[in-house]
Formats: structure tokens, sequence, C-alpha cells
């Protein structure tokens, strides 16, 4: 049954009994554990980043969104929402992010921190276009259509269905010593899969709610006994992480500040949708003064995280909507549950241990969930295109859009006599579909 305002069990401000408040705190982080830690593995695995290193840069995705979280829900002057808002590391930065990385490839071998400083320094730099679109809102919906919303986010899940199939096939490691696509890869990636499949479509709403988990243990244990996964680099020491500000540097490439930018651009129009319907079910009002100084502090606040997040060499963050519908299902708006998941996120990153056991993962494992997950993102997106009236212009948008967008994606090396500054910028299939979306919806007329 669906739970708004009037029939919520605890409201935004109530504070619920401690024992109700954590089981409700353990659904939400259950929602969103696989989506945070998910983003740092694929960067990861496609950049080939070690063990070490791929366990801290999860560490840290925990951490931060445990900053990010507590802000958004407690409210900081005008910064968040103060809403019962989990974010979390974003899915739609993914491919932007390897291109910056993959330019810290040097002879044909990864300098992990020089291609982290040019992912940092262009995340730094371009969350500031979300924090200045939280200024000018009603602008920025003028110019980021549902339309071309739609394009954009349709475009971030059909690249990255490219990485989440090379996962499934076992990865950069597969690929090197030739046994990518071997039938144990894809088998486990498949056996993951329909894991999730069969929990999803469940009634219960637990056993839905933790599918993708359930898919990611059943994958492991099975790998396990397939002697895929070996637990014996696994530093238990006890020590805890120490974040470092600017640990791996900063470094600027032009292009991927544009593309980050773009990306920035759309996760803004996307948080307005999800502090709304936030607002909606927590029995908050959706209109005037109040509700846009929330959206407006919401998406400052999704900026200034992201930011925060490039300083504690982490990735950036988004608002979450699938914790609306936990709101729904338990009936509990209040923010004192978000300050739970806050410090159970804060404080899981702060142990290395967390982070690299995640990082043991074998990649057609991991592929298996997010080849799933990616495919939900390109979805979400065609949704967002169907909700609009689709014009003979809205067709052209979009043909001008997927055609641009895709073509680079599939041929890259089609931008390969360009100039160093435009193979940058457009090398990318979103920035390109986007940047192309946004110049056809604004510059076509057509008389219907």
């Amino acid at each position: 049954m669906e739970k708004t305002g009037k029939d919520l069990i605890y409201g935004l401000y109530d504070r619920p009994p401690l024992r109700e408040t954590l089981f409700a705190a353990l659904q939400h982080l259950l929602a969103v554990f696989a989506a945070i830690i998910t983003p740092p593995l694929i960067i990861s695995s496609a950049l080939r980043f070690d063990l070490e290193t791929t366990g801290f840069l999860v560490s840290m995705s925990l951490f931060v969104s445990g900053i990010a979280t507590f802000i958004q829900c407690h409210r900081f002057g005008p910064f968040g929402t103060g809403l019962l808002c989990i974010q979390g590391t974003s899915f739609s930065f993914i491919s932007p992010i390897i291109g910056a990385g993959m330019l810290g490839m040097v002879n044909g071998k990864m300098d992990v921190s020089l291609g982290l400083s040019y992912i940092f320094g262009g995340c730094l730099v371009a969350s500031v276009v979300e924090m200045l679109v939280s200024r000018l809102l009603p602008y920025a919906r003028k110019v980021i259509t549902p339309l071309v919303s739609g394009i954009v986010v349709t475009l971030i899940g059909l690249c990255l269905i490219k990485a989440g199939i090379s996962s499934c096939g076992g990865g950069q490691t597969a690929i090197d010593n030739g046994t990518f696509g071997s039938l144990k890869y894809l088998g486990l990636a498949l056996l993951v899969l329909l894991t999730i499949i069969f929990f999803n479509r469940l009634t219960n709403q637990y056993l839905r709610m933790g599918s993708i988990v359930i898919g990611l243990i059943v994958g492991c244990v099975v790998a396990y006994f397939m002697g895929m996964m070996d637990f014996s680099s696994l530093n238990v020491s006890g020590h805890i992480n120490v974040p470092i500000p600017f640990k791996y540097g900063l470094r600027f490439d032009i292009g991927t500040i544009i593309g980050l930018g773009l990306i920035y651009l759309v996760t803004a129009v996307e948080a307005f949708g999800d502090i709304t319907a936030n607002s909606l079910i927590s029995g908050e009002p959706v209109e005037g003064e109040k509700f846009m100084k929330r959206a407006q502090g919401g998406i400052l606040a999704d900026g200034f995280n992201s930011m925060l997040a490039a300083v504690f060499n982490s990735f950036p963050n988004s608002i979450f909507a699938q914790n609306n519908g936990m709101i729904q299902l338990t009936g509990v708006a209040s923010r004192y549950v978000g300050y739970f998941v806050a410090a159970a996120l804060f404080i899981l990153g702060l142990f290395p241990v967390v982070g690299q056991l995640f990082s043991l993962i074998p990649d057609c494992v991991l592929g298996g969930a997010t080849l799933l997950m990616f495919g939900t993102v390109a979805a979400a997106g065609i949704r967002i295109i169907a909700s609009t009236k689709i014009t003979r212009k809205a067709v052209l948008v979009m043909a001008i859009s997927f055609s641009l967008g895709m073509s680079v994606e599939l041929v890259p090396d089609i931008m390969s006599k360009m100039p160093d500054v435009i193979r940058s910028i457009f090398s990318s299939g979103i920035t390109t579909g986007g940047l192309a979306a946004m110049v056809a919806n604004a510059l076509i007329r057509i008389k219907e």
C-alpha cells in the first residue's frame, strides 16, 4: 500500500523509538549499499587499479556518502533538503570518469596517481555547475527539458552497458590473459543476473529490496568454491582509514570538465524530481517558497557533496531515488533515521577491510549485477522520454542525439584525427549526445 503524508507512521520531525529507527535505517542501508560500492569497483576494474587502491576508493565512497547523507538530512544553512534523503556515489558519471582516468595511461601502463588526479580535478571543478544550477533552478529547468534529460539518462545507461558486459566476460584481467568470455565467467554472471531477477519479482518487500545484495552474495559464494576469490590478500590488522584530502593530487583536462559538467547539469534536474517526490511522500509542500528553498538547498548540497567527494578521493554523489520508495513502504519519513544511515556509512568507510573485502568480488559477478542495473538506467531514460509528447521535433532531436552519441561510443576512432581538445570533449557518447540534444532542442523549430 502506498503511504503518503496523510498516513505516515512517523513524520519528518518525529523521533521513532530506537528499535524502529534502527530497523528503518537498516532497510535504507540495504537499498543503497550495493549502489554506493559498485561505481568505484567498476571504475577500478576498467582502469586496472590494484586491490589496495580499489579498496581505498570503495571505503572513501562509503565515508563521503555518510557525510553527504547527514548534510542532506540535517540541513546546514542553505545546504541540504532537511528530508530523509540518502545520497551516494552516482552511476551517471562512470563513463566520463573512466575516460578521464585513461589520461593516466603512460606507455601502456596505468599511473594510478596520474589517472586519479585527472578524475578528481575534473570532478572538483565541474561540481560548480550543479551548485550554480541550484541558484538558477527555474531557468535550468527550461534548458534541460524532460526530453533532453531522458535522452541523456538513456545514453548513460546504453554507454554503461558496454562496461557491464565487459565485466561479465571477466574484465580487463581476462582480456590480458586471453580468457575473456570463457564459460565460467559468463555462467557466473548469468547466475547472478537470474538470482537478482528471481528475488526482485517476489512480493516480499525485503527480499525484493535486497535482491542485488543477495545476487552478489550468491555469486561470491560460487566464485569462492570455484577458486576465484583469494582472501589471503586481506589486511585485517584493525587499523582505520585516515581520510587524506587530495591524496592523489589534482590535474585538469578541459574535455573531462565539460563532459562531467554536462552530467552535473542533468543530475541537478533529476535531483529536483527526487526532492519533489520525497517532499510529497513525507507530507511536505511541493510548491511555494518553502519547497523551492528546500529544492535549491538539496541541489546545492548535491553539488557541494560531490566537490567534497573529490577532496576526499571519491566520486560524484547524487540523491538516491530508491529511498523514496522505502519511505512509502515503511511509513517512516523521519529524517532522524537518516542520521543513523549516515553514521553507518561513515563508520564502514573508516575500516579498510570493508573496502578490500568488496574489492575481491570477481568482475564477472559484479558484471551480472551491473548489467541489469545499467539496463534499468536506460529504461528509466526511456520512461522519461515517454512521459513527454513525441512530436516530429522530438523524433528529430532523439535521432540526432542517439546517432551522434552512439557513433563516438561504438566507433571511437572516428575522432582520432581531431585536435586533442575536440577529441577530449567529444570522445564520450554521453557528452556528444547530450550536447547534441540541448542544441537540437533549442534550435529546431517545426510547425505541427
